[in-house]
């Protein structure tokens, strides 16, 4: 079981150091004004799924460590799109539970 974690993590771990490799290539950012839309991808819900695998206490540990890398995702695009002050707090709550704006 513990083996099984241990591979799911390490190739999640992989997917995102190269997301966010392929995210750091591109040149700077431009400013934009315009109200910030998370990207649509069930976070949450791919949590719930990723962790029916499990039973009892490591469930609810694989849960919490794909919440945590979800709102760490949204945290690296609310930095992005340049977006700060509460209007991050808000995008990162919003793009965490998927609530269409």
């Amino acid at each position: 079981m513990r083996l099984l974690l241990s591979v799911i993590l390490a190739a999640a771990s992989l997917g995102f150091a190269i997301a966010a490799v392929a995210q750091s290539t591109t040149p700077s950012v431009p400013v934009n004004p315009a109200p910030a839309v998370p990207v649509a991808g069930g976070k949450r819900f791919a949590c719930q799924a990723a962790s029916q695998g499990f039973k009892g206490q490591e469930q609810k540990d694989q849960m919490q460590l794909c919440m945590a890398q979800a709102r760490l995702d949204c945290l690296k695009q609310a930095i992005d799109q340049k977006i700060i002050g509460p209007q991050r707090r808000d995008f990162i709550k919003n793009c965490v539970q998927d609530v269409p704006e």
